[in-house]
Parts: structure tokens; sequence; C-alpha cells
């Protein structure tokens, strides 16, 4: 198949441009090429705001929309497509309200949620978008993310700490749920998308189960070959300055996605495959202060 990924460069975009790549696709990544380029793929290089007719010419099997966080996004990478077969975006579940029952089910009313703000009202307006005006699209909404290429101060600050024998700091009594998606089984949910082209049109994507915050930490250390000392925080302590989660307890329905791909990377593996990348990487990392805020705070 040919299909353009947005993005391309990092993390969940670069990793579905490598994965379907090395499945014999002819992938086309479109960016402004501020960044390298994933091995194997064509690069299309443009500001997918100002792209006029450079799409024109092109009939893409696919569009994994991975990278817009609005409408805007959408609308001018939509306008400028020639023909296209499925259109998949990548959305949030910041899009559920916290105030909804959990776990949150795909055919609930979405809404503002005051943990994610802005971020998940855009990716509301780009979803309403989708739905009035491309007949042939799936959105795809996941909890947090996690694997090889994964820039994030995540599992690679547990993975830091790790390394330098540090204490790990976790809010409250540590109980606090945790939901994830491996890259390698989005990708593959993707890639079942596009094949089966179910009826469905939205889907939780995940892990079945969720984490608790302790378990996660010690899971981490484990794919290291460390054992944590864990040392537990009052709330008194804002959880942002020395976790990298914010305080909010939320899972996701994935029955959806399970009907159609019943196997999911296991957790723990998933972390050693994100260490193994890491190792080689450590200074793609967005870094956070954390470690600064631990030392001058609560060591």
């Amino acid at each position: 198949m040919d299909i353009l990924i947005t993005g391309g460069t990092v993390f969940a975009s670069r990793y579905a441009a490598e994965y379907f790549s090395k499945r014999g696709h002819e992938v086309y990544v479109l960016n402004r090429g501020s960044r390298s380029q994933a091995e194997g793929v064509h690069h299309i290089c443009c500001d997918r705001h100002a792209l006029d007719d450079t799409l024109k010419g092109f009939h893409f099997d696919a569009v994994l929309d991975i990278t817009s966080y609005d409408e805007n996004d959408v609308i001018d990478l939509h306008s400028a497509l020639g023909g296209y077969g499925v259109y998949i975006f990548i959305s949030s579940s910041a899009v559920y309200p916290e105030t909804l029952s959990q776990p949150f089910c795909e055919d609930m009313t979405i809404g503002p949620n005051k943990i994610w703000g802005d971020y998940g009202i855009k990716k509301i307006a780009a979803e309403k978008y989708i739905s009035d005006n491309i007949p042939d699209h799936y959105i795809i909404r996941p909890p947090y993310l996690y694997g090889p290429m994964n820039e994030l101060y995540r599992e690679a600050f547990v993975f830091e700490c790790a390394e330098a024998d540090r204490p790990f700091f976790v809010p409250k009594d540590g109980s606090m749920p945790l939901q994830f998606c491996h890259i390698d089984d989005m990708c593959r949910f993707m890639d079942i998308l596009i094949a089966q082209r179910p009826t469905e049109r939205i889907y939780n994507v995940g892990y079945h189960d969720t984490v608790d915050i302790v378990t996660w930490a010690k899971l981490c250390y484990k794919a290291v070959g460390k054992e944590p000392d864990i040392r537990y925080v009052d709330g008194s302590v804002p959880q942002r300055s020395y976790f990298p989660f914010y305080d909010y307890e939320y899972i996701l329905d994935v029955a959806r996605q399970d009907a159609l791909m019943g196997d999911t990377i296991p957790l723990y593996e998933g972390l050693c495959m994100s260490y193994e990348w890491y190792k080689d990487n450590k200074g793609l990392i967005r870094k956070k202060p954390l470690i600064d805020f631990i030392d001058a705070n609560l060591i």
C-alpha cells in the first residue's frame, strides 16, 4: 500500500513510519524537514498548513494523521489531499469528561475535561470535523502511549532514576491506576483497521488492565536490572513536581479493540523494549526538572 503519515520524525509518528515501511509498504511522511527522517520512507517536505497542490498528484491507500492537534490541522491536510482510501486519526482519551462514569466507552458523550483542558477540547473539534466530513475514517483514542522512541520524560525518568540507584518517590500510597498502550500495539491496530475495515468508527486502544504506580515503577526498575527503594509523598506536594503523570485516575474500556486484536505486548516486555531504545537515545529525551525538585525538596 501507499501510506501517508503526518510527522514521521518523533515517537508515535516515527515509530508508525518505520513499522509500516518494514512491512513492505510505500510510506510517505509529511513534515517540514527540521529533523532526521526515518529509514525507508519518502519525505514530502512541506508545512501542512501551506500544502497547496503538493499532495494532489498522489493517491494514498491510507492516511495516518498522527500529529493533528486541532480542527485546522485536519482541515488543511484533508482539503489538500488528492485520492485516498481510509483516513485514521489519532485522537486522545482526553476527550472524555472526568465526570463520566468509568470505564470510558466509545459511545459516551465527549466533552471538556478539566485535567486536559484545551488539549482535549481541540481534539474534540478535530474529531467532529472528521465525523462530519470524511466518510471513510477511524478515530483512535489511546491512554498513555509508551514504548521505543518515546521522548517524553515518563518511563525515561524512571530509567534514569534506576540507573543512578536513586530512590523512587510515588504520590500518596502509590495505588493510583495508570493505563498504557504500547506504540507497537497501536500501529498493529491501525494495520488491522486498514485491512478489515470494521463498521465501528471510534476505538479506545490500550491494555485491558491498569497498573498501579508502585507496580509500574518496579517494572521500570526491573527492566534496568534494579529494584527500587519506594518512598511515599503525601498529597500536600504537587504531584507533577516530582512525578511524570497528573493526579488523575481514568480507565478506558477497550472491548472494541480486543474484539479485533486480542493480544497485546505484555507491559514488562514493552518496558524492556523501551529501555533498550532509551540506552542509546538519552539525548533525545525531553527532560523536566523532576530530579532537581526531588533533590531540593524530598531528599
